[in-house]
């Protein structure tokens, strides 16, 4: 897995977390706005704007997340886990609809089950 993916992942989901926090921001506001504003700055840096616009905005479905249900710990491993499907799994869904949101979707869930497991677990621990 590439590090520039991996925090252009992080990048998107967690600003798009945070800015969702605020007052006249919701999830898809802090969304949109942050991917065109990633656009403008990839597109003027002239880098890879097509791939690194794919990551970012895919990120933001992840950092679209309750934040009633998640915290930053459980953000940040959905979008290392969304960086890895992004690299992995979406070559693979070639033609499909919806590949971005399947990823960050997957992502999130098994970050989750993984929170949630690990509080079972230390419930056992003595």
């Amino acid at each position: 897995m590439s590090i520039d993916l991996l925090l252009i992942s992080l990048l998107g989901a967690i600003s798009t977390y945070l800015l969702a926090k605020r007052n006249r921001f919701d999830a898809i506001r802090a969304s949109s706005c942050l991917s065109i504003l990633a656009y403008g700055i990839f597109h003027l840096i002239d880098l890879n704007t097509e791939l690194y616009c794919l990551v970012f905005f895919g990120s933001t479905f992840v950092g679209m997340s309750a934040p009633v249900r998640f915290g930053i710990e459980s953000i940040c491993l959905s979008a290392v886990l969304f960086a890895l499907f992004f690299e992995y799994l979406i070559p693979h869904l070639t033609g499909f609809g919806g590949a971005l949101g399947i990823s960050a979707f997957l992502s999130v869930c098994l970050s989750h089950i993984a929170f949630l497991l690990l509080a079972k677990i230390k419930s056992f621990a003595p």
